[in-house]
Formats: structure tokens, sequence, C-alpha cells
């Protein structure tokens, strides 16, 4: 299943520390030794991650202009102007504008509150023209923009010519030159000195907020009851769960888990996750998509009109309309991604490509996202989805570990109109005159930064361990570690040497996946394990003969019973398993 398996020993440092640390808290060695290799190593930074605090939030005025961010704001609401909260359509913009409305209009009494979402097909990402005339016609005289202005400087010129000003609360990489704003929160800025810069853009949002309260004597508590809009944006927009995020992410899922907002909470019950307690996978997997399916299919306004929603009967309908919207977004999301397959696969240029980028003018926009993670997910390879909108062509670039996808289309930025994005993931507009070229040059830019390792599926796991040291302190102590996402991902193990114990069988209605009862050959304890997906390996299996797993550690719920049981990520035959020492 996976081309390569990471497996490094542990120094003799970390071992000395491992033992240390489980001496000093009483922690599992194995939990203890994963923190060492995550850089936690000191007593106040394991006490500090294994409890996040709200307490250890930095101060937000350190972040750059926020001072006249707030008195921007308080000026406005004192002389009674009229505001506009300008968001993104996708998940981290939608939260982050009813985050942000929300927070004034239940603080600060105001009448003259307005926020707008543009429209994905009519308007495109970020601030648009189209925005701006909205907000002068209905007499706006300050938009704060969340999740997106931090390049637009063309359109925020404009909006200050028609006697509009601009606070721009971003995340995503700054030009060299800043918008004209009266204010800019954006941690990424090169003369800012914020002391995380990993924020969301409804993070960035969030301290806003809590400089305003911190301003005008409003009690925190009035910000802590929307940290669970700030974790559905930390898990959906993919940004490191370390830092500021740990800590927002923690309490904003025991909100979610257990007092969400009416809006969230109409989304909870029809993903089926009411009185369980949600994780950043049920976000990223159930909940994100329903709330990225509005700006997909729709408009994203409706998303924020449901995270407003002020009851449950409500909040239930527009729910329902959303769950309906995801439905569609699947159908035609696995279309696309059929058609974009025969692209890649009936083409022989693309086998030698290192990125590939595909283009159909009748995609719809609204999934090409998704279809590109799907296509770097088959290929593994950094991959851009293009198709056509309001006469240009435009899309969205996923790509692999290792691989900036930014830097390598911003060396193309004299072909393009418009871009932006992480290293992860960026957005693209183009003329179509410019793809073929657009395409070479990407290509060029590949062959010389792009190492062919890196395009090999590589499965990190954090350490090898015998079924004897896999017992319930070891599960109560990994679920200290989390909220799991990016660095800080769900520990990988991996033991060697393991067989069948004789009752191992396929399960599932095409008896695709195995039920797994596993006996380690060293130690003669039996473990139970599922393996979704993997028939192909029940006949090896079934032989007796030793193989080698990777897997994460799982509390297995069946009939109000606890128990332990692998989830098994890659099996290994024993003839050409990860070396012991690699």
């Amino acid at each position: 299943m996976t081309d390569k398996w990471n497996y490094q020993l542990p120094t003799k440092e970390q071992k000395l520390k491992k033992d240390e640390l489980s001496k000093r808290f009483g922690l599992s060695p194995a939990v203890c030794l994963l923190m060492v290799q995550r850089g936690i190593t000191t007593e106040q930074e394991v006490r500090q991650f294994l409890n996040p605090n709200l307490r250890d939030l930095h101060d937000p005025f350190l972040y750059p202009d926020m001072r006249k961010a707030v008195d921007r704001l308080n000026q406005a609401l004192g002389n009674k102007e009229r505001i506009m909260i300008y968001g993104d359509y996708d998940v981290d913009g939608t939260t982050a504008v009813a985050l942000v409305y929300k927070f004034l209009e239940q603080n600060t009494w105001s009448s003259h509150l307005d926020y707008y979402i543009p429209d994905r097909y009519d308007e495109g990402y970020g601030i648009s023209d189209k925005g701006i005339e909205y907000a002068h016609e209905t007499g706006v005289s300050l938009i704060i923009s969340l999740d997106c202005g931090i390049k637009a400087i063309k359109k925020i010129a404009y909006a200050k010519s028609l006697g509009i000003d601009f606070i721009i609360c971003d995340h995503h990489m700054p030009d060299d030159v800043l918008p004209d704003a009266v204010a800019i929160l954006d941690a990424k800025r090169s003369d800012s000195s914020y002391p995380y810069e990993h924020l969301s853009g409804c993070g960035v949002g969030f301290k806003f907020m809590h400089a305003f309260a911190i301003s005008n004597g409003i009690d925190f508590s009035s910000l802590r009851s929307l940290l669970d809009l700030v974790v559905v944006s930390i898990a959906s927009d993919i940004v490191p769960i370390t830092g500021e995020n740990r800590i927002m992410a923690a309490y904003g899922l025991r909100q979610l888990s257990h007092n969400p907002s009416k809006g969230l909470k109409g989304i909870i019950d029809i993903c089926g996750l009411s009185g369980k307690e949600i994780t950043p996978s049920d976000i990223v997997f159930k909940i994100g998509p329903r709330i990225n399916a509005s700006g997909r299919m729709m408009n994203g306004k409706e998303a924020v009109d449901l995270l407003l929603a002020k009851d449950f009967k409500s909040a239930q309908e527009m729910s329902e309309s959303i769950d309906q919207y995801n439905d569609d977004r699947r159908e035609l999301d696995k279309k696309i991604t059929d058609e974009a397959y025969s692209i890649i696969d009936e083409d022989p240029q693309m086998a030698t490509r290192k990125i590939l980028v595909v283009f159909n003018r009748e995609w719809h926009k609204g999934v090409i996202g998704i279809v590109a993670s799907r296509l770097t997910e088959r290929y593994y390879k950094p991959v851009i989805v293009l198709t056509e909108s309001t006469g240009y062509v435009s899309g969205s670039a996923r790509s692999v570990t290792g691989f900036d996808i930014y830097k390598a289309i911003e060396s193309c930025r004299d072909l393009l109109l418009n871009f932006g994005g992480h290293t992860f993931a960026a957005g693209v507009t183009l003329l179509e005159e410019n793809l073929e070229l657009f395409r070479s040059r990407l290509e060029a830019f590949a062959d010389e930064y792009m190492e062919e390792e890196q395009m090999i599926h590589t499965l990190d796991i954090d350490m090898a361990l015998k079924f004897s040291e896999i017992d319930n302190k070891l599960l109560y102590d990994l679920k200290r570690m989390s909220p799991f996402g990016p660095e800080n991902q769900k520990p990988v193990f991996c033991s060697f040497d393991v067989r069948d114990f004789g009752s191992s069988k396929l399960v599932g209605k095409e008896l695709e996946h195995i039920k797994l009862e596993l006996i380690d050959d060293s130690t003669g304890d039996i473990i139970s394990a599922i393996a979704f997906g993997m028939h192909p390996y029940n006949d090896y299996i079934k032989s007796g003969k030793p193989f080698d797993i990777c897997y994460t550690i799982e509390e297995n719920v069946y009939n109000n019973k606890a128990s332990i049981q692998l989830l098994i990520k890659d099996i290994r035959m024993n003839d050409n398993h990860v070396s012991r020492n690699s």
C-alpha cells in the first residue's frame, strides 16, 4: 500500500530525556518519547502541552496595527458608522465572519452591522469590486475583511476612493507592498514580532475581538463561547495544531461537543455526531464539508446565516439545506474526479511530469479544490486543477510533503492575474492563452527544486512497540496528547513479526476489510485490530507467516464496553519489511 516506511530509532539523549519525564510526570514511557520527538522537553513545555490553558494566549496587542484597528472600530461604533464584515466563502472565512459579527452584535448594541460573502462564481476569491460597490451603495464606511485582503492593493485603493476604510485580518503570505488599509493584522508581515504566525483567519478575527474586548472592558467569557467557531476553522483550514491553535482547539472542541452554538448544533445533529466527543477529524470530514458546500454549490452567505442562527428550528431547516448541497457536491466531486483520472491516465506524458496540471472548461469551480486533493493522494505529485470562470482560467493547487506549491506558482506571477495561498494549497487565475507557458514554467521549477524522493509517499512512524507495551495506561496518556492535527499528528506505531492468532476474518459488505486477532511472537501478547480495505493481504495473513504492521491505537466501544483496537495503516510482509535499524 505504502511505498516507504520512515522509522528512526530514538537517540540515546532522547531515551534519557524520556526516562526523566516519565519519572517526573508518571506518564507512559512511549508518550514521553513522543513528546521529546516533538520538541517538548522541559517541565514547563510538558505542562503547557498536556494542560492547554487560555491564560497562555498571547497579548493580542502584540499584533502589528492592533491598536490602530481597535481605535478605528471604536471610532466607527461611536459615530454609528455602518460597518461591513467581509469574508471568504470557505469554512475559515464564513466562521470568521460569523464570529466577528456575532461578538459585535452581542456586545455593542450596534444596529449598523452587515456581513458579506462574495459569490465564488461571479466575484471569485477575496475582495471584489461588487462587494465594495455594495458597501458604498449601503452607506458602509468601514469594512473588516477576514481571511482575505492581504494582496488586494487595487481593490482597497478603489474602496478608499469611495470613502471606505479597511481593517484587514488575514493569515496568508503578504507581498512586499501592503494595501493602503487603516490596519493590517497579519502575523506573516515582515515587520511582525507576534509570537505565533499560524492562526487561521478566524483565529485572527478572534484576536481582534479579544483586543476590542480588552479596550472596552468586556469580559473574556463572552469570547470563550465563540471558540467552537475557531476550532472548526483550525481543523478545516489545516493549520498547525500547536501553540495558540492547540489551546483554542482544545477549548473549542469541548464547546463543540457539549454546548455548541445553535447553528453548529444543527450541523452536528445532521452529521450524526450528537452526544459524541467531537474530534478534529470529525470537523475535517463531516462538519467542515457541509459548511463549505454552501459556498461551493450556492452562496457562502447561507453558511453564515446558519452559523448565526438564533433558534434550533431555523438552524435545523438550514442544516438540512446545506446537507443537500453536500450530497450534490459529492456527486459532482466524484464525476469530475473520474474525468480528471482519465485525462491523466490516458496521456503518457503525464507519467513523466512532476507537477500535474489538468484543465476542463466545463468543470464546476466549487469542487475543483477537492478534486485536486484527491489527485494528489492518488498520484502523490503536486496537482493544479483548472476550469473556466468569468472568462478566465481559474483553479486550485495541492502539494505533497516537502514541496512548496505557493513558491512554484509565485515563480510564474508574471503570467497570472491573481494567486494566493500556502505551502500545500493555493489558488490561481490566469488567461487561457498563458496556460501552456504556465504549465511548462511550473515543470521547469519542479525539475530544479523537486527531488524524486518527494514523489514517493512516505509513512512516518513515530516508534516501534511490542504488544506488551500497549495497555489502557498508554491509551489514556495518548488521549492527553490530543487534539491531533498538523505538526501534532496522531502517533503512528509499528510492530514487527506479528502473526494471525487464528481468528482473523474478512468483514464488510464486500468482504473488503480484515478484522484481526494478532499475536506478538516476541511476547505472546494478543491484540485486536481492523484493517480497512486490505483484503488482498488476507491469504498471506491466514498462512500463519509473520508480518510487520504500522497502526494507530484506538479505543473501540461495543455494547458500552471499551477495548483497545489497532487501526492498521499498512502491512509489510516478512520478506520486505522495514529495516529494524533504519
